[in-house]
């Protein structure tokens, strides 16, 4: 079997109506030898964040050459043997809008799948869109239109449904042609190689690099000119929720949600009694950590010279305004010329980082998302046009 004359869709949606269920261990090794032999497989999840920091899964959706299955993670044991395939580089794996399914495998499997293909990107690069949704993509590359009854699913519950089974197994019976279609895309216009590089930085961003939560009030923007002690206590305060929802298993939101936590940060209560007059701050919130709350703001002021805070970056001046509208031009007309999206060549973070790079001498540095083929593509007329900016 070749990679061209398997991974028939139609045939992967009449399997679908009827998923293999792999609940076992023992069945769970077997089939994943058998998919270590392939040249790819499909993958998707379901599963439920409410009430829990981290999510829950409830479904791993596998496709294959011939069927589709159903992993059930409530039931199986030991998932080495799929941990094995998802390290396993010979074999590629497909995913359609990945972040979320990354995240849930990093944290539940302790291992990310590579080499990787999201078709989401993918469509990106081959000018059918940014961030297109899987029910516009199936319908614009096979002309399948898959409804989305069980979006809201209760996917802990036991047994499923078998409308729950049919659309899990659907959402990953059309991705294997829907890759091929755009590998084939790639090479035609040369960009297979670009596709690589951007998906082993996917794959680099899924992997959890504060864990703590100590560059969490950088986010924070609207604080960029507080006081250094409310800077400080800013950041403390943001990495104390992040450090006790982990340890909890419970949403940031259960805690402090964000305007809350800016509200304290502004009010600077000193005893519980004026912790409780911080808007829409829960009664039980005070209760049970109030006091922990107030102890980071009393220690960051005595700390602050001991552990001095990064400061968050200040909005640019105003003259960048009409400065960024001609860069992002500058990368239209080069997606434009390329046909692929705008948004995946130069991205806002990027853009920004660029601009913020300027040293004393006043020159300009490429952050690393404008290394690799987005240098020669876009980013060298980005130093260009800024270079002329001051002059």
């Amino acid at each position: 079997m070749t990679e061209t004359n398997g991974y028939d869709w139609q045939l992967l949606e009449r399997a679908a109506q009827q998923p293999v269920r792999v609940d076992t261990d023992g069945d769970l090794a077997r089939l994943c030898q058998y998919w270590r032999t392939l040249p790819m497989v499909a993958l998707d999840t379901e599963f439920q964040r409410v009430d829990t920091f981290y999510p829950i899964p409830g479904l791993i959706q596998l496709a294959d050459d011939k069927r589709c299955y159903l992993i059930d993670p409530l039931s199986i044991g030991d998932f080495a043997p799929l941990a094995a395939l998802f390290t396993d580089e010979s074999v590629l794996k497909v995913l359609h809008a990945s972040s979320e399914d990354l995240e849930l495998f990093l944290h539940s499997l302790g291992v990310l799948p590579r080499p990787l293909f999201d078709t989401q990107v993918a469509g990106a690069y081959v000018g059918w869109g940014f961030t297109m949704g899987l029910q516009r993509m199936l319908e614009h590359a096979l002309g399948v239109q898959m409804g989305k009854a069980e979006t809201t699913s209760d996917w802990l519950q036991r047994p499923l449904t078998q409308e729950q089974e049919r659309y899990a197994a659907l959402d990953v019976a059309y991705l294997p042609a829907v890759c091929l279609q755009q590998r084939q895309e790639l090479e035609r216009r040369g960009m297979t190689a670009w596709l690589a590089e951007e998906m082993e930085a996917l794959l680099d961003n899924a992997v959890d690099r504060d864990p703590e939560g100590w560059r969490y009030y950088l986010r924070f923007s609207q604080m960029a000119a507080v006081p250094p002690h409310k800077m400080a206590a800013l950041r403390d305060l943001a990495a104390w929720r992040e450090q006790v929802c982990r340890e909890r298993d419970v949403p940031r939101n259960r805690v402090l949600r964000n305007q809350q936590l800016l509200e304290i940060i502004n009010r600077w209560p000193r005893n519980l009694d004026e912790l409780t007059r911080v808007p829409e701050l829960k009664r039980r919130v005070v209760r049970e950590d109030g006091q922990a709350i107030l102890e980071v703001l009393q220690r960051a002021v005595l700390e602050q010279g001991q552990r001095p805070v990064e400061p968050i970056p200040k909005p640019l001046h105003v003259i960048w305004n009409k400065r960024l509208k001609r860069l992002k031009a500058i990368a239209r007309e080069c997606a434009q010329q390329l046909d692929m999206a705008p948004e995946v060549l130069l991205r806002k973070r990027d853009l920004e980082a660029l601009v913020r790079s300027r040293d004393e001498a006043g020159d300009y540095h490429l952050p690393e998302g404008l290394q690799g083929w987005r240098r020669e593509v876009v980013a060298e007329r980005l130093l260009a046009q800024l270079r002329q900016f001051e002059q």
